[in-house]
């Protein structure tokens, strides 16, 4: 019985770039790759929108200082706000109350033409109550002087007037505490308003929890 030598094992080659099993390893991890980037980049529908930095009251101008950037998915609706990659309006104000952090609506912003309301000043002697804030809604009465030097009963001049901007209140002569906010007056309302102050009527505040329109 003769005796075969024994056959010399094969040694393992590196794989080289010509070798086609490592190319098709590459081509796989490039598309799985592509895949998940091209998954996220659908799944990120946010879009950059200018939100209120501090409360933006009816009248102020549109300014890009007063503005943050948000980036919020709106869906359909993206459309009816300001988004940061759209040029801010020239000579724009306020139209409508905007408070802090609310994205700003296109129907918030106008000219100054478009405003129906104007603020208006009033100083009040009374601590207002707490629910008055900018943004809230207050009926205004005025107590006109007498012959007698006292006042009389006292009348609403303006029911629903909506509270634009508020001074905490600080101590004048005598002791007497002063609160200055401004309400939004109509065109037709401001001459009754400006005659009762020009006559030194007394102004008292009083929360209007339905919010009426005026």
């Amino acid at each position: 019985m003769s005796l075969r030598a024994p056959v010399a094992a094969g040694r393992l080659k590196k794989p080289t770039w010509k070798d086609p099993r490592l190319l098709v390893g590459i081509l796989l991890v490039l598309a799985s790759v592509a895949s998940v980037v091209a998954l996220v980049d659908g799944a990120d529908t946010t879009i950059e929108m200018y939100a209120a930095k501090d409360t933006i009251v009816i009248g102020q101008s549109i300014q890009a200082g007063s503005l943050e950037r948000v980036r919020v998915n709106l869906g359909d609706v993206r459309g009816a706000y300001w988004a940061t990659a759209e040029e801010l309006p020239a000579g724009q104000v306020a139209v409508r109350l905007v408070p802090r952090g609310e994205l700003l609506a296109k129907a918030s912003v106008g000219s100054v033409d478009a405003l129906d309301r104007k603020p208006a000043a009033l100083s009040v002697e009374e601590a207002l109550p707490k629910e008055a804030v900018v943004g809230s809604r207050v009926d205004v009465w005025i107590s006109m002087p007498d012959a007698r030097n006292g006042y009389v009963p006292p009348t609403l001049l303006l029911p629903g007037a909506e509270i634009s901007d508020l001074t905490p209140g600080s101590t004048a002569l005598g002791g007497t505490r002063m609160t200055t906010l401004h309400v939004l007056v109509t065109d037709r309302q401001m001459p009754l308003l400006l005659g009762a102050l020009a006559n030194k009527a007394k102004v008292a505040v009083v929360w209007n929890p339905a919010g009426g329109q005026q």
